[in-house]
């Protein structure tokens, strides 16, 4: 792997199981590696590792502190490219999340996109190439 290649996104989540559930059932990600230990800091947490399909890219990590206040929703934004937006919309709602902003077309970027948040508030951009 070369140097300063992106490798995963840690996303801090209250409910790790949900959360996992709702990008496995929306984004199609699959659970690789589970972990619960203390942190060298002496905190309790949990790690659920998932990866897309194939796998070689990067992963999304979703961790919990157990018994700590999750970080505000909007810290990050995670973006996801769909074959078919309006699919991707109606599972994300299906599972808990929330449309902000309905689909919009972007014909000079030869996209449509959408806004939208997880189960948690966490925001999602979901992508569709023209």
């Amino acid at each position: 792997m070369a140097d300063g290649a992106f490798t995963f996104t840690k996303l801090i989540v209250g409910d790790v199981d949900k959360s996992a559930a709702f990008y496995r059932d929306v984004c199609g990600l699959t659970e690789v590696n589970r972990i619960s230990a203390t942190g060298d800091d002496g905190r309790a947490l949990t790690e659920i590792i998932l990866t897309a399909t194939p796998p070689g890219g990067a992963t999304l990590i979703l961790i919990t502190y157990h018994g700590e206040p999750v970080s505000p929703a909007g810290d990050s934004i995670l973006g996801f490219y769909t074959a078919d937006i309006d699919a991707f919309l109606e599972r994300l709602t299906t599972a808990g999340g929330k449309i902000t902003s309905p689909v919009k077309s972007l014909p000079d970027h030869g996209l449509n996109f959408a806004m939208a948040t997880d189960n948690e508030g966490h925001i999602i951009e979901a992508l569709q190439r023209l």
